[in-house]
């Protein structure tokens, strides 16, 4: 037996167990659901032969199964996603081993002003925001253009465009033609203000190549001391005067020496001479 899991996980999973269930907002539905875009008698499933065929009603907004519109019998399996207005389900089969219920939602919407305050819509693909009943996310607000605004994702990021409405579209009180949301963002469109809902994104850091650097004193190395040199000695002045001195009065010494001893040379060689006749 199948059974019925919200996306949002607002309630306990429903079980299929009549061969007719309807879903709408009705009271008379089997499946109650109020949500932005579903009519009172929106779509029904019926069991024949162990197998259940989705039918959508004829409703203007229309009925998903994995973002793509159905009309009548449109036999579905354990894994399918269901779209009825701004409400998702999920089908799953618990019989089935390693069957998984789908994951709570990345991205949603907060209504914190105006219509609908206070609730949450999971945003799928793309999803338009509006006054018309063909938008996913229809509201009656006045100040809102027909088709006001569309929200989309790109992979993993959530963006949304301002479809030339008449009030604009703002994001942080910026008003914009388009933008890149993020969590925590608050978009004003008309009367009504959404708070962004999802999962956190770590900005990349930017290294500022000219940025001064601080470095504590305690890792700069320590300034090795520079070895002493020995200072040349001062030369005293009255060592230098007695040298002075001293050297001045051996000078006529040394002459006088020199004297005697040239005169005694030449004394030796006369003699020599008068040796040399006498023989």
């Amino acid at each position: 037996m199948l059974r019925i899991h919200f996306v949002d996980n607002r309630q306990s999973p429903v079980w299929l167990a009549d061969e007719r269930f309807t879903l709408g907002s009705d009271r008379s539905n089997k499946l109650v659901v109020s949500d932005a875009g579903i009519e009172p008698f929106h779509a029904e499933l019926l069991l024949e032969n162990r197998f259940y065929y989705l039918t959508d009603l004829g409703t203007a907004g229309g009925t998903y199964v994995n973002d793509e519109k159905v009309g009548e019998r449109y036999q579905i399996r354990s894994g399918d996603r269901l779209r009825l207005g701004t409400l998702e389900l999920q089908i799953v089969d618990p019989a089935r081993v390693g069957a998984k219920v789908a994951a709570a939602p990345r991205w949603l919407l907060q209504v914190v002003k105006g219509e609908n305050q206070g609730h949450k819509y999971h945003i799928t693909g793309s999803m338009t925001f509006g006054r018309s009943v063909k938008c996913e996310l229809c509201f009656s607000d006045a100040e809102l253009s027909r088709r006001h605004a569309e929200f989309f994702l790109k992979g993993d990021v959530l963006e949304v465009k301002d479809l030339a409405s008449a009030n604009g579209v703002l994001v942080n009180r910026q008003k914009v033609s388009t933008a890149v949301l993020q969590p925590g963002d608050q978009i004003q469109l008309g009367n009504t203000t959404l708070l962004v809902i999802g999962p956190k994104v770590s900005a990349p850091e930017v290294v500022d190549e000219d940025a001064t650097v601080f470095v504590r004193a305690a890792d700069l190395p320590a300034p090795q001391p520079k070895p002493a040199r020995p200072r040349p000695a001062t030369p005293n002045p009255l060592h230098v005067a007695a040298a002075t001195t001293t050297t001045a009065a051996e000078s006529p010494r040394r002459s006088n020496r020199l004297i005697w001893l040239v005169g005694a040379l030449a004394l030796a060689m006369v003699a020599g001479l008068a040796v040399q006749q006498l023989v």
